[in-house]
């Protein structure tokens, strides 16, 4: 069976490699100042849109923003433990992209969470940017995907071998 070619995990790794490092900063950022971020108008954007749609106080503002916060800091966790997992895959074995695969969610269901505000408020700018982060949240996903279905099986045999060996026992 035909190997995953190096551009394929070499793209994997460099999306990976970004989330871990833009949304770890992100991350960190928003974690560590007292107001959880919403000092910084143009990433809070989405947070006061969504505190607007469901009629949040200041400290349910607080609360929204220390949530997405921590959602950025999994999956850049989630993301540095993908890429830790490529290198040593370099020395022997294959990677597990499950974890990848798990944050690469969150990123989906965080950018989606920020499309929202950014089309009510029609502010294209942010629109782009969370778009661009869902479209290489997609096509992560979908190179994992590829990369899974050029796997070799191992482990337990599949029912239709299953099937075949009962029918060959049989005869």
């Amino acid at each position: 069976m035909r190997k995953v070619s190096a551009a394929t995990v070499a793209t994997i790794m460099a999306i990976a490699l970004y989330f871990t490092l833009f949304w770890g900063y992100d991350a960190l950022r928003v974690l560590t100042s007292p107001t959880y971020g919403l000092d910084d108008v143009w990433r809070s954007q989405f947070v006061f849109g969504i505190g607007s749609y469901f009629k949040l106080s200041p400290m349910g503002l607080m609360k929204l923003a220390a949530f997405f916060g921590a959602m950025k800091l999994a999956v850049a966790l989630a993301c540095a433990v993908h890429v830790a997992d490529r290198l040593r895959s370099l020395a022997g074995g294959t990677a597990n992209s499950d974890i990848l695969e798990g944050g690469l969610i969150v990123v989906v269901a965080v950018s989606l969470a920020s499309v929202g505000p950014s089309v009510w408020s029609q502010h294209a700018e942010l629109l782009r940017e969370q778009v661009l982060q869902l479209l290489l949240a997609a096509l992560a996903v979908g190179l994992c995907i590829v990369e899974r279905s050029f796997a070799p099986r191992s482990g337990a045999p599949s029912i239709a071998a299953l099937r075949v060996e009962r029918l060959s026992a049989s005869h």
